[in-house]
């Protein structure tokens, strides 16, 4: 009796990532996910389903990863000032490589409305908790802001910056929050 073979779902969503990076958001298929993963578009199927499914695995992924590193980078239970300077904090460290990776998939999900809303949904649960009726508040929604633009327009390549003055940029946006949170 032969083995039973497994696919590693990490590797084929790394190819579709690679595929994203490589030919953009319109060329992530089926097809050139399985080709770029060594496996068939029936393996490839098995494990998300069709295109919809590979993208929201994706998604999924990404949201977990960057969700984790704030998570340790806030601590246990942050009220909402150290979660957006965990944000923040988190996002200063991605390298263009992270920042690409990223963008690539934002790309891909902006392509369908139920992908879009998810997204909506993750930014939203980022100044969900934020008391607007203060400045620190205020303050922290602005850090969001520009944590979330300069990343935009570093990723998407609207603007293109080397690490120093992306370092530099997040410096002066981690200013904008109160002393007392400051690392």
């Amino acid at each position: 009796m032969g083995r039973r073979r497994t696919i590693d779902r990490d590797k084929v969503l790394d190819a579709a990532e690679a595929v994203v990076n490589s030919v953009g958001a319109a060329g992530l298929t089926i097809d050139a996910v399985a080709k770029a993963s060594g496996i068939t578009k029936g393996g490839v199927q098995y494990c998300f389903g069709n295109k919809d499914g590979l993208i929201d695995a994706m998604m999924q992924r990404w949201f977990d990863e960057f969700d984790a590193a704030v998570a340790a980078e806030g601590g246990d239970d942050p009220d909402p000032i150290k979660a957006m300077r965990a944000h923040a904090s988190v996002t200063a460290r991605m390298n263009t490589a992270d920042n690409a990776r990223t963008s690539g998939m934002m790309a891909a999900l902006l392509q369908r409305e139920e992908h879009m809303a998810k997204n909506r949904a993750w930014y939203r649960a980022r100044l969900d908790g934020l008391d607007l009726s203060t400045e620190e508040g205020r303050r922290a929604r602005m850090v969001f802001l520009a944590t979330e633009g300069v990343f935009l327009l570093r990723g998407f390549g609207f603007l293109e910056m080397e690490d120093a003055e992306w370092q530099d940029m997040f410096a002066d946006i981690l200013k904008l929050l109160p002393e007392r949170d400051r690392a």
